[in-house]
């Protein structure tokens, strides 16, 4: 059986082989972006650089990136689905394009030293074009490269259009506007007969080919007005994933028979008693359980930690740890199970993300409560909820009243008195719960859509100013309240920035007023704002903060604040404000910022404070 961890090695080993970097996987919780609630492709942390912003590492990187993607939750439980995966990546910046993409993934997919697959197996696709937009043609170009690496014709599918639908072979962008482009993958055969007949390709017979291999020739920006601007630098971004790969290598079923899912599968039958193939409902209940546990553990456990909540990343913790609990009681599994799958999840990435076992009495300790919590209440729930069936409901629809009800008192999330409504062919009155509740939209599915593009995903002024600020915020976080203070989290929109702490209680309004006064001390300086390229070893004897990952590669970038604005040159001897590792993008001076205003500190999360703070035009 080929292993999680020899895939690994594999992969990073070809692309190291073509001359690039290897670069460490990056947090599940994006940094100053809230475009997305987590990082879903390893292209999210590299958006400033494939818009042209230049990579310490070069322009040539290989990563194996940790991903989580919720927005398709209900369909975990089948054969491939998980809301938690490994995404195998490689990326030119401004470098290589199509014909290098295209040959080395032909070779590593099918190469006898590496993955061997026989290419009878396989089939193409490639984007089909958009007729509502003139620029958008047929990649014909591909699909003759393709061709010139032995793949036959009639095994090279143009998919449909469906450019805004982000249906066919096209990706992105990741929030509304943004670098995007069309796609062409690698599809394997997964149909009942040894080989499949020459009429079936993707795109005529979708059921039977399963995605292998995606790469995005992403050569586009897509504007607010919904058309698409060519780039001035054509990028490659690569994604295969690692769990469908595996299936395919081994010959499985389903990904939940992989050495990094199966473990969790054998925990399961041992608690349960039963085992996994018994039926369809028993199978499915398993495979919830499996992934939704593996996904809060890698969350709670990750860089930036997120405990359960009732807002944003926190909120998803929650619904996968409830929605995990309740299907154990499908099980009829009556005591707590989830701490015991925790750390069986450790024990198999322990050595993959170290940091997910550093935290394994944090993950542990949120896990245990969380359950705790949630059982107490759990079969009054469902006893309430089947009074609500057996007293009958109007327009086969559950209230908001009685949907509130069941959230408030019981702890059921709005998504699983859904789930359940739908098992009984009923449905909900969501749009009253979420009055009730006094929010715009359901929060398990908030669209990048409704969010503001900032951070790191945008290089606007007004996002580059609250990126800074956050860096002056945190440096006065430590002078204030001592050196734990470290960074969990941050958030910017267009009118504030939010920024989440490690401390231990509430701050009293004298220490608010320190920070408040130190950053704006640090603005009316007008200090310069430096980058520098640097080793991780030098950053750290720098006395550089930032998360340190598990792997770096060579080099990575500080950016200095405290140099005199009007200074020749940078004096390496002169006091600073703050030296920060980080991606950036910053503005150059410090007296561009305005006044600094905290407008709220609250608790985040335990042992987590919150800062929400604007930035106001001097007069």
């Amino acid at each position: 059986m080929i292993t999680a961890l020899e895939l690994r090695k594999k992969y990073l080993d070809f692309f190291a082989s073509k001359k690039h970097q290897i670069i460490s996987s990056a947090s599940l919780i994006p940094e100053n972006d809230p475009t997305v609630l987590f990082t879903t492709a390893g292209m999210h942390p590299l958006v400033p650089f494939l818009l042209g912003e230049k990579h310490a590492q070069g322009n040539r990187l290989t990563n194996i990136q940790k991903c989580v993607r919720t927005g398709d939750i209900d369909e975990v439980g089948d054969l491939s689905h998980c809301t938690f995966f490994e995404m195998l990546g490689n990326w030119s910046l401004g470098d290589y394009f199509n014909k290098e993409a295209i040959v080395w993934a032909w070779e590593f997919v099918t190469g006898a030293h590496w993955l061997n697959l026989d290419p009878r197996h396989l089939s193409v696709t490639v984007f089909g074009g958009d007729k509502r937009f003139n620029n958008l043609h047929i990649d014909l170009d591909s699909a003759q490269i393709w061709q010139n690496c032995g793949v036959a014709k009639h095994k090279i599918a143009q998919m449909p259009n469906g450019v805004l639908e982000r249906e066919g072979n096209w990706w992105g962008p990741a929030g509304i506007t943004g670098p995007c482009g069309p796609c062409t993958e690698i599809y394997y055969w997964i149909g009942s007969s040894a080989l499949p007949p020459e009429s079936s390709n993707p795109a005529t017979d979708p059921n039977n080919w399963l995605e292998i291999w995606n790469i995005v020739l992403m050569k586009y920006n897509k504007t607010i007005n919904n058309t698409f601007e060519e780039l001035n630098q054509k990028n490659i971004d690569t994604g295969m994933g690692l769990e469908r790969t595996l299936v395919v290598l081994n010959h499985l079923h389903d990904v939940y028979q992989i050495d990094t899912l199966y473990p969790l599968i054998q925990t399961i039958e041992e608690i349960s008693g039963r085992p996994y193939a018994l039926d369809i409902k028993t199978t499915k209940a398993m495979r919830v359980m499996a992934d939704h546990i593996r996904s809060a553990v890698m969350i709670i456990g990750d860089e930036r930690g997120i405990s359960p909540s009732n807002t944003d990343q926190g909120y998803i913790v929650r619904r996968l740890l409830r929605r995990a609990i309740r299907a154990g009681h499908d099980l009829d599994i009556n005591n707590n199970f989830c701490a015991q799958l925790a750390g069986k999840v450790i024990e198999i990435f322990a050595d993959i993300y170290p940091t997910v076992s550093q935290k394994r009495d944090f993950v542990m300790t949120e896990i245990s409560q969380e359950e705790s919590k949630f059982r107490n209440t759990l079969e009054k729930g469902l006893k309430k909820f089947g009074q609500i069936l057996q007293a009958g409901v109007e327009n086969n629809t559950i209230s908001a009243k009685q949907t509130f009800d069941l959230y408030q008192s019981y702890g059921f999330p709005l998504e699983m008195t859904m789930e359940m409504a739908k098992e009984n062919n009923l449905k909900v009155d969501s749009v009253g719960f979420n009055s009730e509740m006094k929010i715009h939209q359901d929060l398990s599915r908030l669209g990048a859509g409704q969010r503001f593009k900032g951070g790191l995903a945008d290089a606007s002024e007004i996002s580059k100013k609250y990126h800074t600020a956050t860096h002056l915020l945190h440096a006065s976080l430590r002078a204030i309240l001592g050196q734990h203070v470290e960074q969990k989290g941050s958030n910017i929109n267009a009118s504030r920035l939010r920024f989440d702490f490690s401390h231990p209680q509430k701050m009293t309004p004298q220490e608010l007023q320190a920070v408040q006064d130190l950053v704006n001390q640090a603005i009316k300086a007008d200090y310069a704002v430096n980058c520098d390229e640097m080793s991780v070893e030098s950053a750290k004897q720098a006395g550089a903060i930032g998360l340190f990952a598990d792997k770096y590669a060579d080099l990575v970038k500080v950016y200095t604040v405290g140099q005199p604005n009007l200074a020749p040159k940078a004096d390496p001897t002169y006091p600073t404000f703050s030296k920060e590792i980080c991606g950036g993008p910053h503005v150059r001076r410090t007296g561009l910022l305005g006044d600094f205003h905290i407008i709220k500190e609250e608790a985040s999360s335990s042992g987590v404070r919150r800062i929400k703070a604007i930035l106001r035009e001097i007069n």
